[in-house]
């Protein structure tokens, strides 16, 4: 029964580090994006492009 209990406590120990070390690493901005903002700019222009094409085209298909 003993053998439980310090399963148990060993588990919550071990929860509780990696509880502490997944909240050091967002704090300190371990999860940050900085290189897909400047990528999606370069791109923003093709999807543009692509969503002008396609209204267009259904534009094209109306019956008078």
């Amino acid at each position: 029964m003993s053998v439980i209990y310090l399963l148990i406590s060993i588990s919550i120990v071990v929860a509780l580090a990696f509880l502490y070390a997944f909240i050091r690493a967002v704090r300190s901005g371990q999860y940050d994006d900085d290189y897909t903002p400047s990528v999606r700019m370069l791109f923003d222009d093709e999807l543009k492009i692509k969503t002008k094409t396609i209204t267009n085209k259904k534009e094209e298909q109306k019956p008078i």
